[in-house]
């Protein structure tokens, strides 16, 4: 077993693997037949990344910074093999007290059966050193299977091999059902803060139950509305659209200034499409900034519907925790932990798919 791209000082990464790791190939996931989905240009690019750079520069520091974690990428492919090793490299790592380090820098594997995309392993790092990570996962019986590896929420992974038996096949995967992304655009909430790992952010979770393609432009703390992203955004091509728009407008006026231009933006581009206007999830009842921001986005649905848009939904955040044990769906009181996320799939994910349907 090798890999070309790991530093000798890694090989003690492969200790964990070294007793049965051998007769394994290393593939380069921007190699076919494997499929890149939710990044941009990732087989052309020199590095995985969610934007262009002129566009990401143009709209803010932070999201030029931000556009490198690689939330909402995924590789796809079919294999018969019976192991699924992996060797990447994300260097600088930043911790944070509220993410964990398998959703900030690990990756997670999930495989289509019967119907159903299904979790089967997860790719941790290392607790000394989680810059790379290197390791494997034996699936039993050797047969053919659909397989998705899912990229770091907020890891900036610069490069990924997996590793299959030496005589297994590999195939392309089959298309999903809904093939046009679904584009996600909000906060660091819709980055995936603060899944446990990186199948568990609400995206993800609507992909796998509507088998659907997905692109996520979430931005912590860096999502204002800047004209040069809403037009790359609206230029996009796309099944749907989910404005996830609320949280990190600095004003209840930046929001009035931004969000109705962001509807207005993707509609022109996209006449047919469903659009769907979501609040903040935690929504504070009573709480003079929560009940204006609520507002706001209301009125672009409003204004959008009264002019004749009929593909045009408002989810209301208030409604997106809602059930028992309503306040323990985030880690810090913002952020949704995967009680918070399975909910926000549910309400997302129920409105998205009779949006599709109709």
């Amino acid at each position: 077993m090798n890999t070309s791209f790991l530093q000798p000082e890694l090989n003690y990464l492969y200790e964990e693997m070294r007793g049965d790791a051998s007769g394994l190939t290393f593939r380069d996931v921007r190699t076919a037949p494997f499929r890149i989905c939710g990044l941009y240009r990732p087989e052309t690019e020199p590095y995985l990344h969610r934007l262009p750079e002129n566009v990401a520069e143009a709209t803010s520091a932070g999201v030029a910074d931000l556009q490198q974690c690689t939330a909402g990428g995924r590789i796809r492919f079919r294999t018969n093999s019976a192991r699924i090793a992996i060797a990447a490299q994300i260097p600088g790592v930043k911790l944070r007290p509220h993410l964990t380090l398998l959703s900030s820098t690990g990756f997670d594997l999930y495989e289509t059966t019967g119907g159903a995309c299904v979790f089967v392993h997860a790719y941790k790092p290392s607790t000394d050193r989680f810059d790379a990570i290197v390791g494997k996962v034996t699936l039993g019986e050797r047969k053919m299977r659909e397989l998705t590896l899912n990229l770091p929420l907020y890891g900036k992974v610069t490069t990924l091999e997996i590793g299959l038996d030496d005589d297994a096949e590999l195939l392309p995967p089959q298309p999903y059902a809904v093939e046009k992304p679904v584009v996600f655009y909000g906060s660091s909430i819709t980055q995936g803060a603060c899944a446990s790992r990186p199948g568990m952010c609400y995206e993800a979770w609507i992909s796998r139950r509507l088998d659907c393609d997905y692109i996520n432009l979430g931005f912590a703390g860096n999502c204002k509305g800047e004209p040069a992203i809403v037009q790359y955004m609206a230029g996009l091509e796309m099944s749907a659209f989910v404005c996830d728009y609320d949280h990190n407008a600095p004003t209840s006026a930046h929001l009035r200034a931004t969000h109705e231009p962001i509807y207005r933006a993707v509609r022109a581009s996209h006449p047919d499409i469903p659009i769907l206007l979501l609040t903040k999830p935690d929504y504070r009842f009573g709480s003079d900034d929560s009940d204006d921001r609520r507002e706001i986005v209301m009125d672009t649905y409003r204004k959008g519907r009264a002019a004749g848009d009929r593909n045009l939904y408002f989810i209301d955040g208030a409604s997106l925790f809602a059930g028992a044990d309503r306040a323990e769906c985030t880690v810090d009181g913002c952020h949704p932990n995967d009680l918070g996320f399975y909910r926000m799939a549910d309400a997302v994910g129920t409105a998205l798919k009779a949006a599709l349907n109709r």
